[in-house]
């Protein structure tokens, strides 16, 4: 079953009032909420999810909703509970959903160890997996998305899963949140991309969130091998420059993007010596996103064994 199968059958909002289990890659979410705007828009942008009515092992039990007493009438706010605690300060609860999935990543970054969790973007294209590591403001969610509505396939915005069972990459495909400029960007870049509405003056500033293309949550089961490590930087009026990028300097570069090599120990350094000999390593400062995507598609264009 797929959650647009609840939204054509008017029954999503009591799903979600109950608690509706929704596949995330490799995840079960239950998701229980009574939030109107935010079970209307999980509706819109996870449509092609898949939903289990039944009790499948969850890995993350989330509750987002309004806060009680006072708030109620006077500024608003919204609680995130995962396992019946709360991690965090209330949000206005005009942003109930991007607290969703801001709390959803913090879950996963904190729990999914079974995994080697890169704070990378990853696309993939005939079997074969980009990944784009990145710190904030780097363009990462902007590219990422653009090469989503040009051929690659959508793994991951956020988390590049490599599995310590078999190394190659696990998609875990999820709404893209794009801030500020990016958000008009994408809409003249990709004007068949379904874009959320905007949540002003959060605390990353403008946000609005992508639909996942729907093939990217069709084949959210099919792994991918990386192939090609990028590392983006965005600079206003800079001409697109593609670097390769030794390894011995990848590896550190993608150390320090990981949200648990430290913690994986021998594990954690072996997969990633492993991963960074698998790739080609490149660095790519670019000012115009087609431009980027073009060096991209130049790049890969002859698979692992092509590029410079």
């Amino acid at each position: 079953m797929k959650v647009a199968d609840l939204v054509a059958g008017a029954t999503l909002a009591a799903a979600l009032a109950d608690g509706l289990c929704y596949r995330a890659g490799p995840f079960w979410v239950r998701l229980r909420t009574r939030d109107a705007p935010l079970a209307d828009l999980f509706g819109t942008l996870y449509a092609d999810a898949d939903c289990d009515p039944g009790e499948p092992v969850v890995q993350f039990d989330v509750w987002v909703g309004a806060t009680g007493g006072l708030r109620r009438w006077w500024r608003p706010q919204a609680q995130f509970y995962i396992d019946n605690v709360a991690p965090f300060e209330p949000y206005p609860l005009s942003q109930s959903f991007p607290l969703f999935e801001w709390g959803l990543n913090w879950c996963i970054a904190i729990r999914a160890h079974q995994y080697l969790m890169l704070h990378a973007a990853v696309v993939e294209r005939d079997g074969a997996a980009l990944i784009l590591p990145a710190v904030p403001g780097s363009g990462k969610s902007t590219l990422c998305t653009a090469l989503a509505f040009r051929g690659w396939r959508l793994l991951s915005d956020e988390f590049g899963l490599v599995s310590l069972a078999h190394s190659g990459i696990v998609p875990l495909p999820r709404a893209v949140p794009l801030k500020n400029a990016s958000i008009e960007v994408i809409r003249s870049f990709a004007p068949q991309a379904c874009i959320g509405p905007v949540f002003p003056k959060t605390r990353k500033g403008d946000v609005a969130h992508v639909r996942p293309p729907h093939d990217s949550l069709l084949r959210q089961s099919e792994s991918a091998q990386p192939c090609w490590i990028l590392f983006p930087r965005f600079a206003p009026g800079v001409p697109a420059r593609l670097q390769p990028l030794p390894q011995s300097m990848a590896f550190t570069r993608l150390s320090q993007n990981s949200f648990n090599y430290r913690m994986l120990g021998e594990t954690g350094f072996r997969h990633l010596v492993e991963l960074i000999r698998s790739c080609r390593c490149y660095s790519l400062d670019y000012g115009d996103l087609e431009a980027a995507v073009r060096i991209i598609d130049e790049v890969t264009r002859d698979g692992p064994r092509g590029g410079l």
